[in-house]
């Protein structure tokens, strides 16, 4: 899922081994300026994965991703779906620290963070992936195309994750209007998609189970 020229991975046996180790991570100048790690949140056994940039202040103040303005916006989203955030959904950033001023990540720190959100999708394994903002699409599926032209696509990982860019809640907040064709419009067309999609995935299991039992 991300580029072979980035740097080689850490090995890690467990999720909770790649937390506690995070909770420690000095390898980039991020680490000088957090108050706290901020790892992920949610329900490390939910198909579903949603993945941000970095942590902003508030993240950082509570330990806990897309806590804000943006990521109260982003439960509303889930919700008007059926889609519960502590349970449905498992959720995490780019960087586990927040860059100064809530600045886009460098390369570099997005490389040395790799480890770390390598580990949580081999150990949640999600069914499916979605990308918040132009920051996640280019770090993980490593396309530089405009998120106005691929939100709302399917892409297809190497170990048949299903992931799909969306637009990150923040720029809904600058772009309130609810029109059809609007940021928030398509963002609810993309959200009913995953609806359908998380609802395949449980349909396809229970096919399988009543042909098991």
């Amino acid at each position: 899922m991300f580029s072979s020229t980035t740097p080689a991975l850490k090995t890690f046996t467990s999720l909770q081994e790649a937390q506690e180790v995070a909770a420690c991570c000095n390898l980039c100048p991020l680490g000088n300026g957090r108050t706290n790690v901020v790892f992920a949140d949610g329900n490390a056994n939910a198909k579903l994965m949603i993945i941000g940039e970095g942590p902003g202040q508030q993240e950082d103040t509570s330990g806990i991703p897309f806590v804000g303005r943006a990521g109260q916006l982003l439960t509303r989203i889930l919700e008007s779906a059926n889609i519960d955030r502590q349970h449905d959904t498992y959720i995490c950033n780019v960087v586990k620290c927040r860059p100064p001023h809530n600045r886009v990540p460098t390369k570099e720190e997005a490389a040395i963070c790799r480890s770390y959100l390598e580990a949580q999708i081999k150990f949640v394994k999600p069914k499916i992936i979605l990308l918040a903002g132009s920051t996640a699409v280019q770090y993980v599926l490593q396309v530089k195309d405009p998120i106005s032209r691929i939100r709302g696509k399917w892409f297809l990982s190497g170990n048949d994750v299903k992931v799909m860019p969306i637009f990150h809640p923040s720029y809904l907040l600058r772009n309130d209007s609810r029109e059809v064709g609007s940021p928030k419009w398509l963002m609810w067309q993309d959200i009913k998609e995953v609806r359908r999609a998380l609802d395949a995935f449980s349909e396809s299991r229970q096919c399988l189970l009543d042909t098991l039992a």
